[in-house]
């Protein structure tokens, strides 16, 4: 009863901020969620404060939420298969290595380069943290977020070849960005071989394995729905290949977002030309994007409601405003790398790798990754820097990329 009051609190405050937004504001809708949420959360601090708990209730429906679990083993998949199944198959693989280039050594290029600026900035400001475990938050805080950018895609109307690097580099870098964050976090701490061989052995399982196993099982689903023309029944078993897909492949240890990802983009292509009728593919669209847009409406506002369950230490205030350039620093560092790759000069102008660096939006995927990580002394600072370098990615370059996008 407790996990059904928290998602009737959640669907109804996400509809209730979506009817203001839409009514009155018209801001982005994850935007406009994350920041009434944020609102409404600092309300409920200050009413605390003068002797109104509705801190100690709203406290008491949240605690009922394992975010971390909800996101990473649940809301995640529905979201990248919603996302992954109106990509262009054509055009990703018109822009193919720039694509794979950034979501694989740009991810871990910026990984290094946070992990290293992070560790330096930790122990100048007098609270020194292992390097390691430096790399592990450049681990989770590089992927940029699907769930952020493609809702920002969908109304910026951005040149098309900076929107395919955009949409599909955080679709692809979201999955190795979590495929580096567990290799790292095994080495952290120490239940996984520390040598580069086992590393190495522990990447390509998860991120090859994944990726072999998506096609597989988008194969399997797209034989089973050219046989049949139900909209009823091929939507079921959309529904499946995401849930079955994703359960079955973090029970294999093989990355699930890699695997919904090339199921997604299988389904959304090859198996909306071969596999359906018009009718099928409709009913199949309109239904994604219902679960995509009511999915993203409680992320968004469970992210600003987590404020409420995050200790604060103000001794890392300062070390969390720094991260900010920081982390933007590293980001224009690992896309500006691609430009010096021969074959991929020309996909890189200046622009492009300006607009690419504002717009590497993180979002919930690096609050959830941080939030899994064990207890101990490293935890707490690191949930800090990542929730207020999420909150400013979001807020401040989400609000002012499309303007961005826009200008010639």
């Amino acid at each position: 009863m407790a996990t059904l009051n928290t998602a009737a609190a959640l669907i109804t405050l996400a509809a209730l901020f979506s009817w203001v937004n839409h009514r009155f504001i018209r801001l982005p809708s994850t935007i406009a969620l994350l920041l009434f949420s944020l609102a409404a959360s600092f309300g409920v601090i200050a009413l605390g404060k003068l002797g109104i708990h509705f801190d100690t209730l709203a406290i008491e429906l949240l605690e009922t939420v394992d975010f971390d679990t909800a996101l990473l083993h649940g809301m995640l998949s529905f979201l990248l298969f919603a996302g992954a199944l109106h990509v262009d198959l054509s055009e990703l693989a018109e822009r193919k290595w720039a694509i794979g280039f950034l979501a694989t050594a740009g991810v871990l290029v910026s990984t290094a380069l946070i992990g290293a600026a992070t560790w330096w900035l930790f122990g100048a400001l007098g609270h020194p943290l292992p390097l390691l475990w430096c790399l592990v938050f450049g681990a989770l805080i590089s992927p940029t977020d699907p769930i952020a950018v493609l809702a920002i895609m969908k109304s910026a109307g951005a040149d098309p070849a900076l929107r395919i690097k955009i949409t599909g580099e955080s679709l692809l870098n979201d999955g190795v960005g979590v495929v580096v964050f567990l290799v790292l976090l095994g080495i952290a701490a120490g239940g996984a071989d520390a040598t580069p061989a086992g590393a190495a052995l522990l990447f390509v399982r998860e991120a090859v394995g994944g990726a072999a196993f998506g096609l597989a099982i988008g194969w399997a689903a797209y034989r089973m729905l050219a046989s049949v023309d139900n909209y009823q029944v091929e939507i079921l078993l959309t529904l499946a290949l995401v849930m079955g897909g994703y359960a079955l492949a973090t029970a294999l240890h093989l990355s699930g977002p890699i695997a919904i990802v090339v199921a997604g983009l299988l389904i959304g292509n090859h198996g909306r030309r071969f596999a359906m009728s018009e009718k099928t593919v409709e009913h199949l669209d309109t239904f994604w994007e219902l679960i995509d847009e009511i999915l993203n409406a409680v992320l968004f506002v469970l992210i600003g409601l987590e404020v409420l369950l995050i200790t604060f230490d103000p001794a890392w205030g300062w070390t969390a405003a720094l991260a900010i350039p920081v982390v933007l620093a590293s980001r224009f560092a690992s896309v500006s790398v691609a430009a010096l790759v021969p074959w991929l000069r020309h996909e890189f102008p200046p622009r492009v790798i300006g607009l690419l660096t504002w717009g590497g939006l993180r979002g919930g995927i690096s609050i959830a990754l941080a939030l899994s990580l064990p207890a101990g002394p490293e935890r707490s600072p690191l949930i800090t820097v990542t929730y207020v370098v999420v909150v400013f990615s979001i807020l401040v370059q989400g609000l002012t990329l499309p303007r961005l996008l826009r200008r010639k």
